[in-house]
């Protein structure tokens, strides 16, 4: 199904209804906006028996391999820059983590959800999963605004999901407007991409009772929150630092590829499955999960191996940064530089180079300090709310 900002959303919900209860098909629901070589690429890679337009029109195809039986949502993912690829998720994997996430976001019968991510990404589909499974009906925004925000509060919203780059304007809009309206939800989800310590710290002062989440679309979103994985999930630490996932939550495969499926799922005789994850990270004395970053960001400078994501986190807390997203860029003597890519709190005083290589010196070694910082107004998106990092490794001042 191709779909249109909030109507698509709500239009989803009757499929979407049918594909978990098995009366209906399986559903893939694609962003109407993208161009339109993209959705004809995906359409080509996902290959599914039938294109739903916005408008409601529907075009058969013909020779699209089926699904697995218990399969009943097929979510595109990519990752930053990667090659598409098509996440079966079943009925039950679905409506797990669904309660599973009702459970640990303490919400009450008849909470409502605000949905203002898009469907076609798998946080945006779970917000309209845990309406379901809540027997409540959730309210779509077109737009994460303070008064989109506000409105659905009015209108009886408790939760609502968020990427961090929206949480960081809602705390900054309307001279703290967003912030009072984030106020008033019983739990606002935070997921998608790590947020910094800063605009959490923020958040809370605020009063807004923000839970962190960690998870993909082969998880069916977020599966540890706060650092605690939800009930029935288990995540540990491979011997390459890689963190890996089991549980009721998994993937079935990437639909038309076993190449790539068996190259992230491990499955024993005894029908154990693992999902080994491209996250680097680590469970601490407490059982609490900690990601430090993705394993293939990882940055090769002078010999020296830094990850991106923990460079990040020390930078968050430097006086002056509003958001920063660290990557690497190619360099003929030292194979990469770090690069900070920086949304100063104060355009008019950004903090400077020196001032970020002290904060980052002070914790970790001096080859994790970036050589080059890039001031920008805004971290470029994707439509999943991630950091563009395709865009990034080339932004310029």
């Amino acid at each position: 199904m191709l779909l249109d900002g909030a109507a698509g959303a709500a239009r989803l919900l009757d499929p979407l209804a049918r594909a978990l209860d098995g009366t209906g098909p399986a559903i893939l629901p694609l962003d109407a906006g993208l161009p339109a070589a993209r959705l004809r690429q995906l359409i080509d890679v996902f290959r599914p028996d039938a294109v739903i337009g916005a408008d409601g029109t529907a075009r058969t195809r013909s020779g699209c391999p089926g699904v697995a039986a218990e399969t009943a949502v097929v979510i595109g993912t990519s990752g930053s820059t990667g090659e598409p690829k098509g996440v079966e998720l079943s009925a039950a994997a679905l409506s797990h983590s669904a309660r599973a996430s009702l459970r640990r976001a303490g919400a009450r019968p008849g909470e409502r959800w605000l949905a203002c991510l898009p469907a076609s990404h798998v946080a945006g589909l779970q917000v309209l999963v845990r309406s379901l499974v809540s027997e409540t009906e959730p309210v779509t925004a077109a737009r994460v605004t303070a008064g989109a925000v506000r409105d659905a509060a009015d209108a009886g919203c408790a939760h609502l999901s968020v990427v961090p780059t929206q949480l960081v304007r809602l705390l900054s809009a309307d001279s703290g407007g967003g912030a009072r309206a984030l106020a008033r939800y019983r739990c606002v989800l935070v997921g998608g991409a790590a947020a910094g310590q800063a605009v959490l710290a923020a958040a809370r002062a605020a009063g807004v009772n923000v839970v962190t989440t960690y998870g993909m679309s082969e998880t069916c979103g977020g599966c540890v929150y706060d650092g605690v994985p939800l009930d029935g999930v288990t995540v540990r630490e491979g011997a390459d630092g890689r963190l890996r996932i089991s549980g009721p939550v998994l993937m079935n495969r990437y639909r038309g590829r076993p190449d790539l499926t068996a190259a992230v799922l491990d499955e024993s005789a005894d029908g154990h499955r693992e999902f080994v994850t491209s996250d680097l990270g680590r469970l601490t004395a407490d059982g609490r999960v900690t990601v430090r970053g993705r394993a293939d960001d990882v940055i090769n400078t002078g010999g020296h191996k830094v990850v991106p994501g923990e460079v990040a986190a020390v930078l968050a807390a430097c006086p002056g940064v509003r958001e920063v997203v660290v990557v690497g860029r190619p360099d003929p003597e030292w194979g990469e530089r770090v690069i900070a890519v920086v949304v100063p709190a104060d355009r008019e005083h950004p903090p400077g180079l020196e001032l970020l290589r002290t904060q980052v010196s002070a914790r970790l070694p001096r080859y994790a300090c970036p050589s080059e910082v890039v001031l920008t107004e805004a971290i470029p998106v994707l439509p999943s709310g991630k950091p563009d990092l395709a865009a990034l490794k080339v932004a310029r001042t």
